[in-house]
């Protein structure tokens, strides 16, 4: 893949880069507290078939992408994921402890993206031992977010049998 000789206005790089912090933090991550707040330890541990990830597999699949592909792939920290231990625990981690290590992990996101230069947007990072450009690595990260969020829901009203009221007016 070829990358165009295209650069950022600041405010559109900018703006890019506030509104992926806004929907990880800021809506994302309040939903999935919001699912918690709703379970057991052991709902949050429950899966229909081996084939299936838990809500908890879920939580540390989530916290070790955005750690790799942001805080480490963006950021200065050095990479040890393990990805596949996040699908392979089976042990019942406690909710509260799931949440606190997804909720500083946010915090370690937030902060890289926070300082980060939205001139150095098209740079190019490997990550995942792929070549990728910093914009792909916070779109990646935000949508994957959004589609384990929407996971982390179904699975939560499927367990509870209630509306969670995200989109009341």
């Amino acid at each position: 893949m070829t990358t165009a000789a295209v650069t950022f206005d600041g405010s559109v790089g900018r703006a890019f880069i506030e509104k992926a912090r806004q929907l990880i933090a800021g809506e994302y991550l309040p939903k999935i507290e919001s699912c918690l707040q709703k379970l057991t330890d052991e709902q949050v541990w429950w899966r229909p078939n081996s084939d299936s990830n838990s809500i908890g597999n879920l939580l540390l699949h989530l916290s070790g992408n955005a750690r790799q592909w942001i805080v480490c792939g963006l950021g200065t920290e050095p990479d040890a994921r393990k990805r596949q231990t996040e699908f392979d625990a089976r042990d019942v981690i406690p909710r509260d402890q799931l949440l606190h290590t997804l909720t500083a992990t946010v915090t370690e996101v937030d902060g890289v993206l926070a300082s980060f230069d939205a001139a150095r947007l098209l740079d190019e990072y490997q990550i995942q031992g792929t070549n990728t450009t910093a914009l792909a690595a916070i779109f990646h990260v935000t949508e994957h977010f959004s589609m384990h969020t929407g996971q982390i829901i179904l699975i939560t009203k499927q367990l509870t049998a209630q509306d969670l009221h995200f989109y009341d007016l």
